[in-house]
Parts: structure tokens; C-alpha cells; sequence
């Protein structure tokens, strides 16, 4: 007997009550399930994701160090999420350092350090190699959406799905490599869109990426897995034009619920995490 999806179509049409949702969602037994699966949405920091790739396979080849230093100049702050841009300059900072800012809490500041130290070119060669026909990186962060002529980051739910199933699988660097990555996956600072309903157990694991932009264009983004008692849900979801990000959350913990509920990853809900 398949999967009914029936909870998370419900979920998502009381979403988009409120903004345009996509949905990417790789089940248990292999199964995949879409909803505006190969939309282009903006990717925000979900692109940091194929970001850490490239920096981990240069570091596999030896081009790259994870305890190489940089020094953090007052040209390299970038507006936006994260704490770099609020310390002083001159601060040393390893290439390990940067990866977690850039995993974690979303730094700005470390993101664009690692995208000049790698290339726009370069990290959309991986994704193409990644399996991600549709998706780009041809800008720094800065913050907000592009604006007027600049070019923007793209992101298709499907795409996104595939790059985190390539971490797991230990497809997207080195295994070691790609053991660093789940581990910074699962350093994710914000625990308010896939894991709102996680309950706080033993046995349940999840790590994401989250990306978000506001102003004129309102997006908030989830890209991550859940591995649970009945087994590892790989998840997508972006939202554009929802209220705020409040909603935008709520709507992403809404959809992923019912998801974990659908596949069988658990068999019953947690509270709300604490923000």
C-alpha cells in the first residue's frame, strides 16, 4: 500500500492561502512526492548548502584546509544574518569556523568569504555535477533579494532534495567529507520549520539548512532530513509571499508535520519547539 499524501496536499493548500508554496519530499521506501517541484524559487541561505560542497571536495583534493586562516577585513562584512559583521576586524577565523557560520547560524560574512575563495563558477559546477540542473549561485549575500539588473540565486525544491540525499549517501565529497557536513547540518541553530513539531527524543535526529528573505519579496526556506523510529524523510520546502516569517515557519512546520506523519518517520507529533 502506498503513502498517502493526502494530509501534507491539505497542509499545503492552507499555505498558500497565505503565499506560493513548493514542497520536495523523498520518503522512506524511495518514493519521491512534489508540489511545484521544479519551481524556481529564491534560494536564500539554502544555497550555502552546494557552498560547503565545494569547499569540502577542495579540502578532499588538498586545495583547501579546514584549519587554513583568514582575517576578517572590514570589506568582507556583509548586512544580513550573523555575527561576523558585529565583530572587529582583524579577527582570525579557520576555514572549520567560517563552515559552521555559514551552516548554522547563516552568517553572511562567512558565506561570502567561502564564495571568494571558491567561485560562482565552480560552486555551480558542482551543482550541475550534483544533479541540480536548475538551481544557481550568482551572487554574494547581502541581505535582501536582488534588486533591479542584479542576478539572483535560484532554488528548485527537487534539486534541494537531491543535493542532502548526496551528503547522506556519502555521494557529495568524501565520506569523512561528507560525515562533517550531516554534522554541521545537525548544528542547525533554528529549530522553528522542519523540527517545529520534532519531539525532543532519543532515536529522532534532523539537521537543515534555512534560508530567508524579507522586504518587498518574503521568503523563508527549509531544506534538511529527519531520521526517526521509522526511518530518514529528506524535505524541501520554500515559501514566497507569505505575511512574514512567522507564518512562513508555521506553514513549513505544518507541511513537515504531516509529512513525518504520512511516511511513518513518527508515529505521533511533539509540542511546538521553544524559539
Amino acid at each position: 500500500m502506498g503513502i498517502d499524501w493526502m494530509p501534507v496536499k491539505q497542509s499545503i493548500a492552507t499555505a498558500e492561502t497565505f503565499g506560493t508554496v513548493g514542497v520536495s519530499l523523498l520518503a522512506p521506501d524511495g518514493s519521491r512526492w512534489e508540489h511545484q517541484g521544479d519551481r524556481s524559487f529564491r534560494a536564500a541561505s539554502t544555497v550555502k548548502i552546494p557552498l560547503m560542497i565545494e569547499v569540502f571536495r577542495r579540502v578532499d583534493r588538498g586545495e583547501l584546509m579546514l584549519n587554513d586562516r583568514h582575517r576578517l577585513a572590514h570589506a568582507d562584512k556583509a548586512e544580513g544574518s550573523g555575527v561576523l559583521l558585529h565583530l572587529h576586524d582583524g579577527l582570525e577565523v579557520m576555514i572549520a569556523d567560517l563552515l559552521y557560520l555559514t551552516i548554522s547560524i547563516s552568517d553572511n560574512t562567512a558565506t561570502n568569504i567561502l564564495i571568494r575563495k571558491t567561485g560562482f563558477t565552480a560552486v555551480t559546477a558542482t551543482m550541475r555535477d550534483l544533479g541540480m540542473p536548475r538551481s544557481t549561485l550568482a551572487r554574494e549575500m547581502k541581505g535582501r533579494a536582488a534588486q533591479g539588473d542584479e542576478p539572483e540565486n535560484w532554488a528548485t525544491p527537487n534539486d534541494y532534495v537531491t543535493v542532502v540525499g548526496a551528503i547522506l549517501e556519502k555521494e557529495a565529497a568524501s565520506p569523512a567529507s561528507c560525515d562533517a557536513m550531516i554534522a554541521l547540518l545537525e548544528k542547525q541553530q533554528n529549530p522553528r520549520r522542519i523540527a517545529r513539531y520534532l519531539p525532543a527524543r532519543e532515536g529522532v535526529r534532523w539537521g537543515s539548512k534555512t534560508g530567508g528573505l524579507k522586504g518587498a519579496v518574503q521568503v523563508t526556506n527549509d531544506v534538511g532530513y529527519v531520521i526517526g523510529p521509522g526511518g530518514r524523510l529528506i524535505l524541501a520546502v520554500f515559501c514566497e509571499g507569505m505575511p512574514d516569517q512567522h507564518q512562513g515557519e508555521l506553514s513549513i512546520g505544518e507541511i513537515s508535520r504531516a509529512a513525518l506523519l504520512a511516511t511513518g518517520i513518527l508515529d505521533e507529533p511533539g509540542s511546538v519547539r521553544p524559539t
